[in-house]
């Protein structure tokens, strides 16, 4: 199939798509975004398209895929911005509105650790950090799977060496 076939056929898709990608939001603008990713990734990943399967099931796996990343990667979200808010509700600031000096104290070491890392590692690191799964990672760094789980294994392992002293208080993971 050349490209001029294969992008006309993704635009006979945009109906269906549509439909699709509302009734996982429930969300006009949200289900507006989540077809333009599909469309991006489709564009994207069209090489890995067999031209003899069904383009219509391949489009509907990818932006299936897409919004339950997305869904995931929000709940992490909540829960990190909700575990916030109940250690601030367990132990008060007295007299401040913003961070304690020794919290701005631990951020920029630990920022410093993460800084001090290779790129090869801080990279994958803080994608994997960022919520995205092995696979999302491997596929825009362009390397195999296993490279990727290898050298975020390694980062969190220098990571707790350079960063012990977190670690007996149980404020590292």
């Amino acid at each position: 199939m050349t490209a001029i076939e294969f992008n006309q056929q993704l635009i006979n898709q945009r109906t269906p798509l549509k439909n699709f990608a509302y009734s996982l939001t429930l969300n006009s603008e949200e289900a507006q975004d989540l077809v333009q990713e599909t469309y991006l990734k489709a564009l994207k990943y069209r090489n890995k398209f067999a031209d003899a399967s069904n383009l219509k099931a391949w489009l509907y796996t990818i932006m299936k895929n897409t919004f339950i990343n997305s869904y995931r990667r929000s709940v992490k979200t909540r829960q990190i911005i909700n575990q916030t808010e109940d250690l601030s509700t367990v132990k008060p600031l007295s007299g401040s509105n913003g961070p304690s000096a020794e919290s701005q104290l631990n951020y920029k070491h630990i920022s410093k650790a993460v800084d001090s890392l290779e790129e090869e590692y801080k990279i994958p690191f803080m994608r994997y950090f960022d919520g995205f799964k092995y696979k999302e990672i491997a596929d825009e760094l362009n390397l195999p799977i296993g490279t990727i789980k290898s050298r975020i294994f390694l980062a969190r392992k220098k990571l707790m060496v350079d960063l012990k002293e977190y670690s007996a208080f149980g404020q590292l993971v």
